[in-house]
This record gives C-alpha cells, sequence and structure tokens, in this order.
C-alpha cells in the first residue's frame, strides 16, 4: 500500500484543507489512513456533481429546444473538465493542496478570500436548493396557480406533520445534522457510492416510463428548436447558462478529493471518469424528462410527478421516482456542506488551528450553518431563483473566471498558447451569458411587477 506524500499530511485552514491522514483508534490512539480508493474518490466527486441541478435539466429542455439543449450539457461538460485540469496543473507547479492556496498563490490573499465568499455563497445556495427540492417532494408545492401534491400528503393525506416547515425540521434534525458531522470527506464514500445509485435508480425508473409512453404512442414530439418569437425571447435563452453552471460546479472538493487519493496521480483520471458519468445522466435525464412533459415540464422536474402517467402502476412509480431522488439529495448534503463549513472556519479563524482538531469551533460552524440553510429553504420559493443567483455570481466564478484567470496570470511560465486561449475564451462566455441572464431575469421581474420596462 502507498503510503500517504507529507505535504497531503498538513492541515490547511481553508475551504479545501486535507484532513490529516490519520483516524482515531479504539483507544485513544491514532491509526494509519493510508488514503481513499479511485473508485470511492469518483463516488464522492460525482455526488459533489449531480445534486440537485439534474431536476432543473429538463426545463432547460424546455428553454433551448432538444438538440441545442443536449449540446449545450455537453459543451459545459468539456469545459469544467478543461478547468478543473488548469487548476490541478498550477497547484502541482506551486506546490498547493486546496482551490483557496491556488488563488493565493496568483493573487495573494485578496483572491483567497474572494475564492472563500464564492464557495460560501455558491454552496450555501445550493443546500437551500436541496432542501427546497426535498420539502417539494415530501410536502407538496405550488406551482403557476396549481398545488402538487407532495408523497406524505399522497399516501396520509394533509397533516400537520407532513407540513413543509415540520418535513424539514425533522429532516435536518434527523438527517442532515449526524451526516454533516463527519471530519473526512473519505467517510462519505459509501453514502456517497449510495446516492450514485439512487440518482442512477432514479434514471432507470423515469427512462422506463418514458419508453412505455413512447411505444403506447402517448408521447408527444419535442419542439427541437427554441421558441424565439422576439428580442426578449432571445434574451431569455441565455438564463440556462447559471443553471448548467451550476450543474457542473465540483471545483471546490477536486483537491479534498485529491489530497486523501492513495495515487495523486490518479486524480485527472477520477475527474474524467466522474463527469463523463454525469454528463451522461444528466443528457438521459434532460433527453427522457422533456419527452414526457414537454412544454408541461417545471422548473424543479420532480414536481411534475404526482400526475396521472397513464401507465400500470404509475402512481407507484411516482413515489419510487421521487423518493429515490429525495433520498440522494439527502446523501449529497454532506459532500456540499464539508467545504463550505471548512471555508467559514477559514473566514472567520484564519489564524486558529486545524478546524478538525477543534470540537467547540466545528460544532459552533456546524450547527450555524445548517439553521441558516434551512431558514433560506423555508423562505425561497423556486429552485430556478436560487439556481439564477448563484449560478450567475458565484458558481460562473468558481467554474470558469478564477481558474481562467490563473492561467492567464501563469505565475510559473507554464501556460500554453492554446490554455490562454481557452481561458480568454471562458471569461468572455461567461461574463457575456451571465450579464445578459440577469438582465433577462431582472426584465422578466420587473415585467411580472407592472414595471414599466424603459426603466
Amino acid at each position: 500500500m502507498m503510503k500517504r506524500k507529507s505535504k497531503k499530511a498538513k492541515q490547511v485552514a481553508d475551504e479545501n484543507a486535507p484532513l490529516l491522514p490519520t483516524k482515531r483508534g479504539e483507544e485513544g490512539g491514532l491509526d494509519e489512513f493510508n488514503g481513499a480508493s479511485f473508485s470511492g474518490a469518483v463516488f464522492n466527486l460525482s455526488t459533489t456533481i449531480v445534486g440537485a441541478g439534474i431536476m432543473a435539466l429538463p426545463a432547460t429542455m424546455k428553454v433551448l429546444g432538444l438538440p441545442f439543449g443536449i449540446f449545450m450539457i455537453v459543451f459545459m461538460a468539456l469545459l469544467t473538465e478543461r478547468s478543473i485540469d488548469m487548476l490541478l496543473k498550477f497547484s502541482r507547479a506551486g506546490k498547493s493542496t486546496s482551490y483557496g492556496g491556488v488563488m493565493e498563490d496568483a493573487f495573494g490573499k485578496t483572491g483567497r478570500i474572494l475564492l472563500q465568499l464564492c464557495v460560501l455563497i455558491n454552496n450555501i445556495g445550493v443546500l437551500i436548493v436541496y432542501m427546497i427540492i426535498i420539502g417539494d417532494v415530501l410536502s407538496g408545492t405550488s406551482s403557476s396557480g396549481m398545488h402538487h401534491a407532495g408523497v406524505l400528503e399522497g399516501w396520509f393525506g394533509s397533516q400537520w406533520w407532513n407540513g413543509r416547515l415540520i418535513v424539514l425540521l425533522i429532516t435536518t434534525v434527523f438527517v442532515f445534522a449526524p451526516l454533516a458531522c463527519f471530519k473526512r470527506i473519505d467517510s462519505l464514500s459509501y453514502t456517497s457510492a449510495l446516492s450514485v445509485g439512487l440518482a442512477v435508480l432514479f434514471l432507470v425508473i423515469m427512462v422506463g416510463i418514458a419508453v412505455i409512453k413512447l411505444l403506447s404512442g402517448t408521447v408527444m414530439m419535442p419542439r427541437l428548436l427554441p421558441d424565439v418569437t422576439d428580442m426578449n425571447s432571445f434574451w431569455k435563452l441565455f438564463t440556462v447558462v447559471p443553471v448548467l453552471v451550476t450543474a457542473y460546479i465540483c471545483h471546490y472538493n477536486v483537491h479534498s478529493i485529491d489530497n486523501e487519493l492513495e495515487d495523486s496521480s490518479q486524480i485527472k483520471g477520477v475527474v474524467r471518469t466522474a463527469i463523463g458519468l454525469c454528463s451522461s445522466v444528466y443528457v438521459m435525464t434532460s433527453l427522457f424528462g422533456f419527452l414526457l412533459f414537454g412544454e408541461g415540464t417545471l422548473d424543479d422536474v420532480l414536481a411534475n410527478f404526482d400526475t396521472d402517467l397513464g401507465i400500470p402502476y404509475g402512481a407507484v412509480l411516482n413515489d419510487a421516482v421521487r423518493v429515490s431522488y429525495a433520498a440522494h439529495l439527502m446523501l449529497v448534503f454532506p459532500i456540499v456542506f464539508y467545504p463550505l463549513r471548512l471555508n467559514i472556519d477559514g473566514l472567520c479563524f484564519p489564524s486558529s488551528g486545524p478546524l478538525v482538531s477543534n470540537n467547540k469551533r466545528f460544532s459552533l460552524i456546524t450547527i450555524v450553518l445548517i439553521c441558516l440553510i434551512f431558514t433560506g429553504a423555508t423562505f425561497i420559493p423556486s429552485i430556478w431563483d436560487a439556481f439564477q443567483f448563484t449560478g450567475a455570481t458565484a458558481a460562473v466564478c468558481l467554474g470558469f473566471i478564477f481558474p481562467a484567470s490563473v492561467t492567464l496570470r501563469d505565475r510559473y511560465g507554464i501556460a500554453t498558447t492554446k490554455e490562454k486561449s481557452l481561458a480568454i475564451l471562458m471569461i468572455v462566455l461567461a461574463v457575456f451569458s451571465n450579464v445578459v441572464a440577469i438582465y433577462s431575469d431582472a426584465y422578466a421581474l420587473f415585467k411580472k411587477n407592472g414595471v414599466p420596462s424603459d426603466m
């Protein structure tokens, strides 16, 4: 068994600090942690990627049309893989063990702080989305004046204990809080494997439903091209970019996973395998989700699974789809929570010792963050709103602008002309598309509230 490299045994108090490669023994001693496996790393990174973003992808097909929507999913996967390669290349050159370390190496403390703030915004937004979806699935939601019943409401009727607030509170206390208490990310490899399995189960059931309906001739031909009738509808196409960006964000966990790998040379293979797996799941989910519901596809496609599917055992399949993905999100929660907690610690206690060795600080940060996320999920109505905010701000910085900026800064003179050209393209695409998305969202909001469009 290969031993851990000495630099990876160093505890770094920032957003991606690797935990010490040891574990507490039964007699209070320390047993050596020999490193995470390739498969465990793939599961952890895949779980970071395949979160709530998948639920909004069928809605992007409704905006873009099927062919262009699928192309954008694949294109975003390729850009994500290249941006992570950029980070890893400069990590090796600067001997950095974290995303924050790479940013500090390139831009000083300002770069590290900007990175930490973006991880906070992105991860809090994503975790709020997880809770919103779980609330939608278990307790129901309302959209366009229609009420979509939750699983518990369908099983037991409307009761005080299956209301949204109570269900989220119980889930937070008995599921999220215990899972958030693990101090090493590799400890979550088994729950990550289970979560990936649940995501695949969700996909298999949905594909099966779509195939049955296709064979019976009850599925209408999906729209192949975007519905563009004027300039406002054209600008609306760009509102899907923040959603697609958020769907692939995993950069903040790459170094944590790399630092715990038994063989760190495997990290590029881990990244490519995880992104390939996740992009396949994304394409299948988008394709068959849009086939099933067409123009009636909701922002959260899980909410569509409360209708009569018109096939045998449709109600059972509806519940299986929703429950399997709600369980998946519950298991994803600690993977995204892990770097969030380390970021808060790095910002609030930059000169303190390792977070893992201070139980009081660890517990305090965990409790405060979970309470904040719970409060946000209680008051934010839609996952699309949350995705638009985090995707157009923090996520685009984490996924593209920061890695591209590090490449252009090229402190060690190792970036090729091709890499610098790609970095410029990433920044231009990210800034332009997200500025347009923010404008389109603001215009739609003003129009909805009766504000004159020329304001």
